[in-house]
């Protein structure tokens, strides 16, 4: 029989119970064993058919049975969380953001390598089979060079009482922290560091603390440019989450892909740049997009298994590791306080 990680899961209602842990029990070197949440912990037990529950992180901590720990709770509890896990010696998947500010994050990656505990971000969107599709023709240079990538992600988010991310006390902000830092990450893992950043905040429609609306202008080392936006004021209908890449001998083109799914469409030209000027500019030209295809992976799933397997054979991750989370929250203050201040921050 294959080796398994144990997981304990923290805060397993919300996007734990709707896509982490359907996605950790198909892991094959995964087994759920102990929940925890403050409220329908039996309920949530019963659904996954798990043995042990709890309503306090501290007593779920205290199971032995529990190697390692998937934290979904409220952003504001992640540092506290993590500390507490890693001093009883278990392996760590939190949610994003790691922590809502850089000073807790750094201390939350001090605490994992002090306690000899792998420390993993839950930003799975480069575990989706066309994402990991792109990063493979990118690195085969179908591309050419990177010029521009343009990634989107939003939603229809009204008021909720109570909702944590509608508050930047417990989110750290709203739709740029919550939704952007998923395309940087992601257009990070296509085009290396960014080296400039930014940003356009504010609310437009929804009246709570928190931003509605976010648009980003990032410039890469390599010297790509990139847009991201998000916000929480379109309806999910009225948007494609497209994604967007063009370089100096093609382009790729996807719906779809960003988000929480399995599927989408992709899209690629390849093997252009090497005519001569176009004086005409005739902007009716055949196009001979073709559509690519991809491995249908389920992003939650993959990215437990990742995990898991990283801490079976003893390497620290290298997929979204602690490192990774200090380089994006960095990058997400600085954008923020380009906002601010008016002017474009280096990173």
């Amino acid at each position: 029989m294959a080796q398994k990680v144990r997981w304990g899961v923290i805060g397993a209602g919300g996007i734990a119970y709707r896509k982490t842990i359907p996605g950790l029990i198909q892991a094959p070197n995964c087994e759920l064993v102990a929940v925890m949440d403050v409220a329908n912990i039996e309920k949530i037990a019963k659904d996954f058919n798990v043995p042990n529950y709890y309503t306090k992180e501290i007593d779920l901590l205290n199971d032995p049975a529990v190697q390692a720990v998937y934290i979904a709770t409220p952003a504001h509890l992640h540092a506290k969380q993590i500390k507490l896990a890693a001093a009883k010696k278990k392996h760590i998947l939190c949610e994003k953001p790691l922590t809502v500010s850089l000073k807790e994050a750094k201390e939350s990656v001090a605490v994992c390598k002090k306690n000899k505990v792998f420390l993993q971000e839950g930003y799975m969107m480069k575990f989706h089979g066309a994402h990991q599709k792109i990063k493979e023709l990118i690195e085969a240079g179908k591309l050419g060079k990177i010029v521009y990538m343009r990634a989107q992600l939003s939603c229809w988010y009204p008021p909720i009482k109570g909702a944590w991310r509608q508050d930047p006390k417990k989110g750290g902000g709203g739709a740029l922290i919550d939704m952007a830092t998923h395309l940087y990450d992601l257009l990070e893992y296509f085009a290396g560091k960014p080296k400039t950043v930014t940003a356009l905040t504010g609310n437009l429609v929804q009246k709570y603390k928190s931003e509605d609306a976010s648009t980003t202008l990032l410039e890469f080392k390599s010297g790509a440019h990139a847009t991201v936006d998000c916000f929480y004021c379109i309806p999910d209908e009225a948007s494609k989450t497209r994604l967007e890449i063009y370089g100096s001998r093609g382009a790729i083109l996807a719906e779809g892909t960003i988000g929480q799914s399995v599927g989408g469409n992709l899209q690629g030209i390849f093997g252009l740049g090497e005519t001569g000027y176009d004086a005409a500019q005739n902007k009716d030209v055949q196009r001979t997009f073709q559509n690519v295809p991809f491995e249908p992976i389920n992003p939650y799933t993959a990215e437990c298994e990742y995990f898991a397997d990283c801490i079976l054979k003893k390497k620290n991750p290298k997929i979204n590791s602690g490192l990774n989370a200090l380089d994006i929250i960095s990058l997400t203050e600085k954008a923020y306080e380009s906002y601010k201040k008016k002017k474009m921050m280096k990173i």
